[in-house]
C-alpha cells in the first residue's frame, strides 16, 4: 500500500505528493454562496410579483398561495419572502448589505421586523457585528433602551400570540410569543419541574431528551396545574436596565410592579463588575451562591447547554468538605453525570 506524507490545513488532511478530492467545506461554501445571491433575489421579486397584477392570473387566491405552488413550500414560507422584499424597498442600506452578502437572510428577516428608514443603519452596524442566533436578544436590548416603558409595554403587548397547526404526523406544533415577564415564569416552571422528577423511560425503553421532559412538564402545568412547586425568577437590576436571569430585557415598570410583592435579594458586584464571592461550609450551595456562578458561568461550561444545569464541586466536595463558589462550575446533567462516571 503506497504511503504519502500528509499536513493538516484548515482542520482536512491534505496529501503533500498526489491531489485529493475537493474537501467537504469547499464545497460547502460553494453551495451556501450560491444559495444566498439567490435568496436577495427571491425575495425582491416575490414581493414585485405580489405588487403587481400579474399574480391575478395565475388563478391563484393570492400571490403567496402561487409561489407556494412553484416552489412546493407552505403559504406562510412565501408571505415572509413578500413582506421581506416589500420591507427592503424602503431600506436600502440593508437591501444593499443583503445583496452584496455583507449580513444574511436569517438576520435581513430578523432585521425587517424592527427597522425603519429612520434607524435602518443603527441596526444594520448591529447585525454586522453580531451572530445572526444573537441578534434577536441585541435587537431586543436595542429596542429596550431607545422606548420607553410605556411605549415597550404597548409594543409587547400588541405582538403576543399563541398560534398551532397540525403536522403531517399528527402532532399539533405551537408557536408563542409572550411577554418577556410571562415567557420567564413558564421557562422557570418547565425547568424547576424537570429538576424535581424523576424522568419515566419512554415506550421504547430509551430515556426521554430535554424536549420531551419539557413537553411532560408543560403537560403537568396544563392537568394539574403548578401543584407544590414553587419556582425562583431572578431579575438583574442594573444601571443599565433591567433583565431577565438569560438576558432578555425587562421595563422597569414591570420590575417596579413585581416589588410590592417580590422577595428581593442583593447580589453585590465588586468595583470590575463581578459578583462578591460568600462561601459556606454546607454541602449544597446556597442561593446566593447559586446566583453568583448563575451570574459568572451563564451555561453549561462544557458544552453550552442552558437546560438542566446542576452546581458541580471542583474538587469534588468528598476532597475539600467546603463549598466555595471559586470551586463550583456550571454543568448541565448529562455533562455533569458524564464527569463523574469518567473518574471512577
Amino acid at each position: 500500500m503506497a504511503t504519502t506524507n500528509a499536513r493538516r490545513t484548515s482542520g482536512f488532511p491534505v496529501s503533500t505528493t498526489r491531489p485529493m478530492a475537493r474537501p467537504l467545506t469547499v464545497r460547502l461554501e460553494k453551495v451556501v454562496e450560491s444559495w444566498a445571491r439567490t435568496q436577495f433575489e427571491l425575495v425582491t421579486l416575490a414581493a414585485e410579483f405580489a405588487d403587481s397584477p400579474e399574480w391575478i392570473l395565475t388563478g391563484s387566491p393570492t400571490a403567496a398561495h402561487w409561489l407556494a405552488i412553484i416552489a412546493d413550500v407552505e403559504p406562510c414560507t412565501t408571505r415572509e419572502w413578500i413582506r421581506i422584499g416589500r420591507k427592503l424597498i424602503d431600506l436600502p442600506a440593508i437591501a444593499e448589505a443583503f445583496e452584496s452578502r455583507a449580513i444574511s437572510y436569517s438576520k435581513v428577516r430578523t432585521l425587517t421586523r424592527l427597522a425603519t428608514a429612520d434607524n435602518e443603519r443603527e441596526l444594520l452596524d448591529i447585525a454586522t457585528t453580531t451572530t445572526a442566533a444573537d441578534l434577536g436578544r441585541a435587537l431586543a436590548t436595542w429596542l429596550h433602551r431607545n422606548s420607553s416603558d410605556e411605549e415597550l409595554a404597548d409594543y409587547h403587548d400588541k405582538q403576543r400570540s399563541v398560534k398551532w397547526r397540525t403536522e403531517p404526523d399528527g402532532m399539533v406544533a405551537f408557536s408563542l410569543r409572550l411577554q418577556p415577564l410571562l415567557a420567564g415564569m413558564l421557562i422557570v416552571f418547565l425547568t424547576t419541574w424537570i429538576m424535581r422528577t424523576r424522568p419515566q423511560k419512554n415506550i421504547d425503553g430509551e430515556w426521554p431528551t430535554v424536549a420531551q421532559q419539557h413537553a411532560d412538564a408543560l403537560n403537568a402545568l396544563v392537568t394539574d396545574g403548578a401543584g407544590p412547586i414553587e419556582t425562583e425568577i431572578v431579575v438583574h437590576v442594573r444601571g443599565t436596565g433591567s433583565a431577565l436571569d438569560d438576558g432578555t430585557p425587562i421595563p422597569d415598570s414591570v420590575v417596579a410592579d413585581l416589588i410590592p410583592t417580590a422577595f428581593i435579594s442583593a447580589l453585590v458586584h465588586d468595583s470590575a463588575g463581578d459578583p462578591i464571592d460568600a462561601t459556606n461550609r454546607r454541602r449544597h450551595p446556597n442561593r446566593r451562591q447559586k446566583r453568583l456562578v448563575d451570574e459568572r458561568d451563564r451555561s453549561c461550561v462544557h458544552c453550552g447547554r442552558h437546560e438542566l444545569l446542576h452546581y458541580d464541586h471542583v474538587p469534588a466536595y468528598e476532597e475539600t468538605r467546603h463549598t466555595v463558589t471559586t470551586e463550583l462550575e456550571l454543568r448541565c446533567a448529562p455533562c455533569h453525570h458524564t464527569r463523574h462516571k469518567n473518574e471512577r
